[in-house]
């Protein structure tokens, strides 16, 4: 039944498309979202700190507009992330995700930074995401810029593998009052609220608050699915304007929210492991201010604060940890030359809650980040060669001083054609899960003897890993309707963590017992290499097709000192292949009809096989002011699993097929 409404479904794709070809009755709507002259001239921020077209880019970054996440119907930014290539997204159950990029996934991958509006949104504690908790209204976002690869000289350590920098629109963009309210099978219900409006003629705002309930996915793996979760968010944007050549940006968000999550229980009497339904709470609160000044044509300066809280309450382990945050960043033309330059100070204070399970020592850690960066851009060619060198250095509590260049070349032999190569280092510094985590990954019965413990366990001489990354690009609008990305990278890696066992120790506790202990330690290399394709294909004006591509390999090795039987494992924990292909289609009567096809390759160390999702929209704009639609998400199986988690703390659940609607009011 299923692969039939499927093809049913592409073939009214298709004779839509032809009907739109054959002939279009009155003017045809253009695409709400960018034409590709306006998708190649982009101004991006990400790559270097200034704006800077797309084409021009010396950097494998793709852009994911908003009009891109408002009609591909995706409820969350993890889901939208999606859409861009050489970015895994694989989700665990209802309310976890393992992403990464170019490799390296699982639950806590700690390779990929992520901001939202400038600020950091990683957690200290293990250098990777909660993206349960980064969540705004989708509404309000303006773009997501995606950087495959390093960008360690701007953005500091952890930018490893990629920088995700997710941007919200100006307040001036979301005056009105904006009302969104839907629900459905998984997406039991959600709605959202949001107010623009000004004070005097120089101060523009906004206010939101939204709240979701979704329900629990299947059971995987014979694990009875227990993964439902609700959040509710709000949050506010103050943009003033002193002067013509001056703003001031004032904004902050709070959420909290429960979740549900099957566990394994450790225990040192039979049964030893046992399944364990239990609940999360999650709540936080950020604020950010900013301000911009112009001091001429070739000279603007920025300076941020911010200070975030997150506090999470899991059965295996509680966090609450605080981070302050101050920059400054000055960019100033001095000749031929285009430099960037900054200054950053972070500090950060956490505390855990420790159990049997899991439990960092000491307890509570403040300690501060120093950094310092300068990046020079000058024309070698004018118009035609385009050289960029920069460094920056870095003082942290767990490795001293860390130094990460980068130098890249960009040369656009014609006005629609670009060629980039670049090289840069960096390096994801420890965090305190390397340094002080005990963590039981189980227990279990010994012959003849008392109970045992397979004990991972942190390493105080853990140092940072370092990556040396080689990439190559091309971007080029060979006709009118077309835009080419394609980026190719080898990078080599080396300190990469690996667990080494030590000797069985015999512990004389209230249930003496035996540990097998596990040590982190930094004695694995390797070498990762790829190519990453975006094509932008308008074929006619109502009907824009998106395609992308990721062809990625991995090899792990160990030194000859290492007896891990771990590492080398996360080869298979990344897709070989991944490809997809988005639909856009306006239809006559403000009807839009949008699909999206993905595949995605097995995962052997996961257990995972391949598959292939597709979604669908439809959405109908009966007055300018009202938006209905209605989503499809994964059409093509009752459900599925995308990670298994094998070494994670939840267990997985599979995905179920899924259906809402939503209705969007905007006065």
């Amino acid at each position: 039944m299923c692969t039939a409404f499927t093809a049913a479904l592409l073939l009214t794709v298709w004779l839509l498309a032809a009907d739109c070809v054959a002939g279009e009755r009155g003017d045809p709507a253009a695409l709400g979202d960018l034409t590709i002259e306006q998708l190649m001239n982009v101004e991006i921020t990400s790559v270097s700190k200034r704006e800077e077209s797309l084409l021009e880019a010396a950097s494998a970054i793709y852009v994911i507009t908003g009009e891109d996440i408002r009609r591909s119907g995706v409820t969350s930014i993890p889901e939208a992330l999606r859409m861009a290539p050489g970015i895994e997204v694989a989700r665990i159950n209802g309310n976890r995700w393992a992403i990464s990029a170019r490799g390296f996934n699982g639950e806590f991958a700690n390779k990929l930074l992520v901001l939202m509006d400038g600020r950091t949104v990683y957690d200290p504690a293990f250098s990777g995401v909660y993206w349960d908790v980064q969540d705004t209204m989708l509404e309000d976002l303006d773009r997501i810029e995606v950087i495959r690869g390093p960008g360690a000289t701007l953005w500091g350590a952890n930018a490893v593998n990629g920088v995700i920098n997710i941007i919200t629109k100006r307040a001036a963009d979301t005056q009105g009052l904006l009302l969104t309210a839907g629900g459905g099978t998984q997406e039991i219900g959600f709605g959202g609220v949001r107010y623009g409006g000004t004070l005097g003629t120089r101060v523009q705002y906004r206010l939101y608050a939204k709240y979701f309930d979704r329900g629990a996915q299947a059971p995987a793996l014979g694990i009875p699915a227990s993964d439902g979760w609700d959040v509710g968010r709000g949050g506010f944007r103050f943009e003033w304007e002193p002067s013509p050549a001056g703003t001031v940006t004032l904004q902050g968000d709070w959420y909290r929210g429960e979740e549900d999550e099957t566990l394994v229980e450790r225990q040192l009497t039979p049964p030893f492991q046992a399944l364990e339904v239990a609940h999360a709470h999650v709540d936080g609160r950020n604020l950010l201010a900013r301000w911009h000044s112009v001091f001429g044509e070739r000279s603007d300066a920025t300076v941020q604060a911010y200070y975030d809280h997150t506090a999470r309450r899991d059965s295996d382990l509680g966090e609450d940890t605080d981070t302050v945050d101050l920059s400054l960043e000055h960019h100033v033309g001095l000749g031929v030359h285009d430099v960037v330059w900054g200054l950053g100070y972070r500090w950060v204070s956490d505390a855990f809650d420790n159990t049997f399970e899991a439990a960092l020592h000491p307890t509570a850690r403040r300690y501060d980040i120093f950094s310092g960066f300068v990046q020079d851009q000058v024309p070698l060619v004018t118009d035609r060669l385009r050289l960029t060198v920069g460094t920056k250095l870095e003082h942290n509590a767990f490795s001293g001083f860390e130094i990460q260049p980068s130098a890249s070349l960009v040369w656009t032999p014609r006005p629609r054609h670009a060629a980039w190569v670049a090289v840069a280092r960096a390096v994801r510094t420890p965090a305190r899960t390397d340094r002080d985590l005990r963590f039981v990954f189980s227990t279990f019965p010994t012959e003849n003897g008392p109970p045992g413990l397979l004990v991972a366990e942190g390493n105080r001489d853990f140092e940072s890993e370092e990556l040396v990354s080689y990439e190559l690009g091309y971007r080029v609008r060979p006709w009118d309707p077309v835009f080419l990305d394609v980026a190719g990278f080898y990078d080599v890696y080396d300190d990469l963590s690996t667990g080494e066992p030590g000797a069985p120790r015999v512990v004389a506790d209230s249930v003496p017992h035996l540990e097998f202990p596990i040590q982190f330690a930094n004695k694995a290399h390797g070498h990762t290499y790829g190519v990453e394709t975006a094509l932008s294909w308008q074929v006619v004006p109502r009907w824009r097709l998106m395609l992308a591509s990721t062809f990625l390999r991995m090899h792990i090795e160990l030194d000859s000192s290492s007896a891990d039987t771990f590492a080398k494992g996360m080869e298979g924990n990344s897709p070989q292949h991944q490809f997809h292909v988005r639909s856009y289609l306006n239809l006559p009567g403000n009807l839009e009809f949008d699909t999206a096809l993905y595949y995605v390759d097995n995962l052997p160390n996961q257990g995972v096989p391949s598959h292939v999702r597709l979604d669908a929209r439809l959405g109908w704009h009966p007055i300018d002011v009202l938006e209905l639609s209605l989503v499809l998400q994964d059409m093509l199986h009752e459900r599925h699993l995308e990670f298994a988690n094998r070494s994670g703390l939840v267990e997985p659940t599979e995905i179920e097929r899924s259906i809402y609607g939503k209705i969007t009011l905007r006065f």
